[in-house]
């Protein structure tokens, strides 16, 4: 398995959703950026979950930065994160029965039975609180360099929210934010989709929009390291995320050339694009415009609804319905852990391209 992602900065996740510890571990960072726990605390506190429309699961999330950090900064050796998983009921879940929409099956047949299921095991989506802890570290060393990252849930089910406008202060004044959204307006709206999915033993997914401010334009290296591929690779290692698309995406296909060109202008004496239909990427290269994208996110696959599945062990065709403790939808959870990766395929451009002291404040 290949658990470690990055270049000039790399990033290792390990643990299990029942086992003792999840955690990352963080190499290439320089001395001299600045930890905050408190920040750290609340990018965790943004992913957990919350109320009726999440998990009965509780994790209390409290980590410890085990290496890499004196006197409050990084001192160049890799950072490592410890988050020990404490609300765990590992009785709930059966080594034969195989989850649909889970990775039950392919686990089995990867690691020849000898995999921990319990609760998907490293195939969890408990293991992005280790990603998100690590890479908030990474994030507001961005942010003092005026990079920043933000998320907001443009659809949940059938209900939408209104679209970025690109502005960094929008961006901005998303941070940490457990239900992010521009129009507080269409809350209720979610939530009630969310929960009239979980009375009907159901789930639903939706869709995440994502910005990036403050990146220079020419970051990126094409062909096979561009800024839609790199960002792409580590978006998919989030479970549940099953599309990405940038700037408009798939509307591209149905217009013409002259409606989805950007054209160029001069602004304060620099060239910029005057609409961003491209997403800020021309030639896996960024423009200096915002990076827009967005995630679809699958509907959480546990369900308490009957579903037709496989005993393993027995090889045999069975019926299963949900056990345990699980979302109705993750999307709004989801938010944070693709700031996380966000964040750190940034980061590991911008030291790739300005040097690996880049992110010292």
């Amino acid at each position: 398995m290949n658990n470690t992602i990055g270049n000039s900065i790399k990033m290792t996740l390990f643990g299990e959703s029942h086992g003792k510890y999840i955690g990352a571990v963080v190499d290439g960072l320089p001395a001299g950026i600045p930890v905050n726990e408190e920040e750290i605390a609340k990018a965790l506190a943004a992913r957990r979950p919350q109320g009726d429309i999440s998990t009965a699961r509780r994790e209390a999330d409290e980590f410890t930065v085990a290496s890499g950090v004196f006197r409050g900064y990084t001192c160049g050796t890799p950072l490592c994160v410890l988050i020990p998983n404490a609300d765990v009921k590992s009785s709930d879940y059966s080594p034969m029965i195989a989850r649909p929409g889970h990775a039950d099956f392919t686990s089995r047949v990867r690691n020849a039975g000898f995999e921990d299921f319990r609760g998907g095991g490293h195939f969890s989506g408990r293991i992005t609180a280790a990603a998100v802890a690590a890479c908030s570290v990474i994030t507001s060393a961005l942010e003092a360099k005026g990079v920043v990252v933000g998320t907001h849930i443009l659809s949940i089910a059938n209900v939408s929210d209104k679209p970025f406008s690109g502005g960094a202060d929008e961006i901005k004044s998303l941070k940490n934010d457990p239900f992010p959204l521009l129009d507080r307006e269409r809350e209720g709206e979610m939530k009630d989709a969310i929960a009239s999915a979980k009375r009907d033993g159901d789930s639903v997914g939706g869709v995440l929009e994502s910005a990036v401010c403050g990146v220079p334009a020419g970051i990126g290296d094409p062909w096979f390291a561009t800024v839609e591929g790199a960002l792409s690779y580590a978006l998919f290692s989030i479970p549940a995320i099953k599309g990405v698309e940038f700037g408009r995406g798939f509307d591209l296909a149905s217009m013409r050339g002259s409606e989805a060109n950007d054209p160029f202008e001069i602004k304060d004496g620099k060239t910029i694009t005057v609409t961003n239909n491209c997403g800020g990427v021309l030639g896996g290269m960024t423009t200096g415009s915002p990076v827009v994208f967005r995630t679809a996110v699958k509907p959480t696959p546990t369900i308490a609804k009957e579903q037709r599945t496989v005993d393993l062990d027995r090889n045999e065709e069975t019926v299963a319905a949900a056990r345990g403790r699980h979302d109705p939808c993750i999307v709004h959870r989801a938010a944070s852990v693709v700031n996380a990766m966000t964040s750190f395929v940034v980061a590991d451009m911008l030291t790739k391209y300005f040097g690996e002291e880049y992110l010292r404040s």
